[in-house]
Parts: structure tokens; C-alpha cells; sequence
């Protein structure tokens, strides 16, 4: 791949690092690395990994976005095109079993800044900076951000985000909940590979359950929730890793869960 680099990494070496590597263009994405970013995902998502980070090899931008100057002159059709294999790549990320962590240093923006929230975990390092700066282009945020900020910061506060197109600094955005680590650059990757950590010595499957029950009951009328929510559970306790945790537990030992 060109401008997405993989590794393994972790005491086990169970969590897959998914770098952006275009630093010359703050590593705006174009077709070309839309479509690394897509099948990287697709087989992480059938690979053995327990956790993944996403994260970019230049402290300066994780991502500026959309590269518009690839898109300058596209036609209509081929606009609505390069759009769907974005969808592609942004569901791909949602829709890893893995719990995903968002790695932030610098300039998360527009399409950035969407791929950041499709993540499940945010760790930023206090010299980032998010913005969804859409509509001062006469376009909107067509990646995730009006369906998943308000989930994060509330809806008032993902209005105002959305609908000034302001650039956000890291001070606010801590302060309306954005994050679940906030750092230094000089840590940033320390913090998170220790979350990433935490994470992976757990049962694989269990996590994976937790991740989607969490996204599927949230803003669910809770009756249906209820029942939905056992049978999360249920596929949960039918599992080879559970028999071994509680065993573990019982025999005063650290379980060894292999995702079964």
C-alpha cells in the first residue's frame, strides 16, 4: 500500500496499528487511499487482531480530509462515485467487530475529522485541532459527523460545531466530552497503546458484543432494548471464553481467551 502503512504491535502482538501516510498532503484522502483504507479494514475485520489503532505518521495532520484538489473538475458523476467508495470507507471503520481507537495530533478536519468519529475511542494529544468545515465549501459533512457528534458532545453543541464550520481547539473539545484520553504529543501514543492494551486481554468476543450492543440499543426504546440486550448476552455466554473466564476466576489465574 502507498499511503497506508499496518503493523502489529502489543505485549502480545494482538493490535493492529492502521497508519495514513501521505504527509504532503496532511493526509487528505483521495481515491487511491480511500480504497487502502477500505480493504485494510475489510481484512482486519476478518483477521485475528483484538484491537485496532488508527493514527498517522505525520504529528502535524491525522487528516485533512477529502483531498479537494483531486476532486477539482470531476464531473457530477464521477463526484457521486468517488462519494460511495468514501461511504464505503467510512462503514468499513464503523462496521470493524474490533473496537477501533482514534490515535488524534494535529489536524482532524471535514472528512478527518469523520474518520475519527466512525472510531469507537478517541486518545488526542492537546496539540490537535477538529473542525467540520463543510458548509463555508457549500457542502455538509457527508461521512458520519451529523449522525454521530450529537452522540458525543449533545445535539446543541454538534449544531454549533456542524453549522459554523469553526475550527474547534482541543480545550473544547475536551470540555463537551470528545475524548476518552487527552494528552501530550510527546505520550500520545503511549496512552493509547495502554488503552489498546486494556482492551485486548479481555475476551475478544466479549468486546465485540459490548461494542455492538452499545451502538445498536443507544436512543432504543427501552422495552425493545431490554430484549435486545439479552440476546447480546446470551450469544455472550455461549461462548468457549466465557467457561475459561469464570474457571480463571475460580483458580485464581490470569484466563487465556483465544475468540471462541
Amino acid at each position: 500500500m502507498t499511503f497506508v502503512q499496518i503493523r502489529r504491535t502489543g505485549s502480545e502482538n494482538l493490535i493492529t496499528v492502521v497508519e495514513l501516510h501521505r504527509p504532503e498532503a496532511r493526509n487528505a484522502f483521495n481515491t487511491s487511499m480511500a480504497k487502502e483504507l477500505l480493504q485494510a479494514f475489510q481484512e482486519i475485520a476478518k483477521s485475528d487482531a483484538r484491537v485496532v489503532m488508527l493514527q498517522s505518521t505525520n504529528g502535524k495532520a491525522f487528516c485533512s480530509g477529502a483531498d479537494l484538489k483531486e476532486r477539482n473538475g470531476m464531473t457530477e458523476t464521477e463526484w457521486r462515485d468517488q462519494h460511495k467508495l468514501f461511504e464505503q470507507m467510512f462503514y468499513a471503520i464503523a462496521d470493524t467487530p474490533q473496537p477501533v481507537i482514534a490515535v488524534v495530533d494535529g489536524y482532524a478536519l471535514a472528512g478527518g475529522f469523520e474518520l475519527v468519529l466512525n472510531c469507537d475511542f478517541i486518545v488526542a494529544a492537546n496539540s490537535a485541532v477538529f473542525g467540520l468545515p463543510e458548509v463555508t465549501r457549500g457542502i455538509m459533512p457527508g461521512g458520519g459527523a451529523t449522525r454521530l457528534l450529537a452522540k458525543r458532545i449533545g445535539l446543541h453543541k454538534a449544531k454549533e460545531w456542524v453549522c459554523t464550520g469553526r475550527m474547534i481547539e482541543v480545550a473544547e473539545a475536551d470540555r463537551a466530552g470528545l475524548f476518552n484520553r487527552l494528552t501530550t504529543a510527546d505520550s500520545l501514543g503511549e496512552h493509547a497503546l495502554e488503552l489498546a492494551e486494556s482492551l485486548a486481554r479481555n475476551a475478544p468476543l466479549s468486546i465485540q458484543f459490548c461494542k455492538q450492543a452499545v451502538d445498536a440499543l443507544f436512543g432504543m426504546d427501552d422495552e425493545l432494548a431490554r430484549e435486545k440486550e439479552l440476546k447480546y448476552y446470551n450469544r455472550c455466554v455461549d461462548t468457549q471464553d466465557r467457561v475459561e473466564g469464570v474457571l480463571a476466576f475460580v483458580e485464581k489465574r490470569a484466563p487465556r481467551f483465544v475468540g471462541k
